[in-house]
């Protein structure tokens, strides 16, 4: 893949999430309603208007399509180029006005996250990168790193996980845990070096990780199982049992989490 190539695939990418941005802006956030997919998993208006925009812009003739708000179908599996797109990451967080929501683009080929870009409407941070061409970052507020010091290892975890006490064994082990909403907004964050990792022992979608996974591996961190296998994303099952990523400077010593299991 040529760097020329890679660009046009970024520029795709900033223009899609730019018109996000553009249609966000214009409504009116408190009136978009929240219909419940299931007893735990919110749906909005904003999530499927958001679906619509990139499925129009994003694929071209060839193309596959993974999103959470579309019906999946097997078409994607014969596709060299899939993309794999999550509207609203952090619905929760969204719908609570919490900052810490995104939208997240992923360009999939061969079973790798080869591009990407995620962006925060609320605070206007939009992150792109690819292997290629590194990690960009457009909008960002000051700069700013998680942990009490440079000493401390920082770890970003899902708010819910992290209220249910499934992180205390490794707060005991001296990491700052540190709760964050959206997936895809701690793994920008963690490819823009302001935390050191990031992960789950849970089931997540492909849609939850693909974009942040490939803006860790633009920034040359790390994407992983807990057995250190590479992630393979447009699997037939859209799935992912477990994965933790590791940013481009992360410790060692933060590398061997999963030793610390899941649990209080």
């Amino acid at each position: 893949m040529h760097v020329v190539s890679r660009n046009d695939d970024l520029q795709r990418i900033r223009l899609c999430l730019r018109s996000v941005a553009d249609l966000i802006d214009r409504g009116d956030l408190r009136k978009f309603s929240v219909n419940h997919a299931t007893e735990s998993d919110p749906c909005t208006v904003l999530d499927r208007e958001i679906d619509h925009l990139l499925f129009r812009d994003l694929p071209r003739p060839g193309e596959g399509w993974l999103s959470e708000e579309t019906e999946d179908t097997s078409n994607r599996l014969s596709a060299s180029r899939v993309w794999v797109v999550d509207p609203i990451d952090g619905t929760r967080e969204f719908v609570q006005g919490i900052p810490e929501w995104c939208v997240s683009i992923a360009l999939i080929e061969d079973h790798e996250a080869v591009a990407g870009g995620v962006l925060n409407p609320s605070t206007g941070e939009l992150y792109l990168g690819s292997k290629e061409t590194g990690l960009e970052i457009e909008g960002a507020p000051a700069a700013r790193r998680y942990g009490r010091s440079q000493e401390t290892c920082s770890l970003l975890v899902s708010r819910r996980e992290y209220g249910q006490g499934k992180w205390s064994a490794a707060e005991r082990a001296g990491l700052e845990i540190v709760p964050v909403g959206s997936i895809a907004y701690r793994l920008a964050h963690v490819a823009a070096g302001r935390a050191d990792a990031t992960g789950t022992f849970e089931t997540r979608s492909e849609w939850d990780i693909a974009g942040g996974a490939a803006l860790v591996l633009a920034a040359g961190g790390q994407v992983q199982t807990l057995d250190g296998s590479p992630i393979r994303f447009n699997r037939p099952a859209p799935r992912v049992s477990n994965f933790f990523a590791f940013g481009k400077e992360c410790p060692p010593q933060l590398r061997a989490i999963h030793e610390l299991g899941a649990g209080t």
